[in-house]
């Protein structure tokens, strides 16, 4: 069995309901998944893999220098498919037909275009030092969620956080939400039901680098923000 010591993981499927094929769509001329694919080869990862049930996604990855060594099972690809799922299928694949064993994996979705190297390298140093604990990427949240609510039955608003909330903004504590950009966790992790929880240490991003695509407003924002970072350079 050959030890890897840390693999980049790019899950990436065919499918997408809000924006189709947005994984090889240009996003400032360059397909999504290849952002994510370069700054991934660029933190020097020891390998980088591409899992999708899609072969024109693979041809791609593959050309960006990424390793496709699988096309992932239609089961694994659907909407509800678990996260935790896809990376167990692609450890077990790299074990079983390469006997190759990861230390650490790196999760990044190329949803998140704006990372960069310095971002993982970052994320992974913070791993180090928390000996093992897994390591999430979090963003300030844009409106501290003292001040959102539900809706009753009767349209009367419902306080998400029970309590009386009438402060300024800086009187409230600092919250941070989850911009899906970067998971580093133990290998074993992947066996349970969670890839983070609780006890998992959060690696702080700036919102400019934390737009997550989902929708076109999140492409047309990405497009402005990479216009921007070009002018500027």
């Amino acid at each position: 069995m050959s030890k890897v010591r840390t693999l980049g993981l790019i899950p990436a499927r065919a499918g997408s309901k809000g924006i189709p094929g947005k994984n090889l769509r240009l996003l400032g001329g360059v397909p999504l998944i290849v952002r994510t694919i370069e700054v991934a080869l660029e933190a020097q990862l020891d390998q980088v893999v591409v899992s999708t049930d899609g072969p024109d996604i693979a041809e791609v990855s593959k050309r960006a220098g990424a390793r496709v060594p699988f096309l992932r099972p239609a089961e694994l690809a659907t909407d509800d498919a678990a996260t935790v799922d896809v990376v167990r299928h692609a450890l077990m694949w790299l074990r079983q037909r390469e006997a190759t064993e990861p230390e650490t994996v790196v999760l990044l979705q190329p949803t998140s275009p704006l990372r960069t190297a310095e971002h993982i390298r970052e994320a992974l140093e913070l791993f180090s030092r928390g000996h093992g604990r897994t390591v999430v990427s979090v963003t300030p949240t844009d409106h501290p969620p003292h001040w959102t609510y539900t809706l009753s039955a009767e349209g009367t608003l419902l306080p998400v956080v029970p309590g009386n909330w009438a402060a300024r903004r800086q009187d409230l504590p600092p919250t941070f939400r989850l911009n899906g950009a970067i998971y580093v966790f133990p290998a074993a992790k992947a066996e349970g039901d969670r890839l983070w929880d609780e006890r998992s240490l959060a690696y702080v991003m700036p919102p400019e680098a934390s737009v997550d695509i989902d929708t076109e407003l999140d492409w047309q924002l990405a497009e402005i923000l990479l216009q921007r970072d070009a002018v500027r350079t």
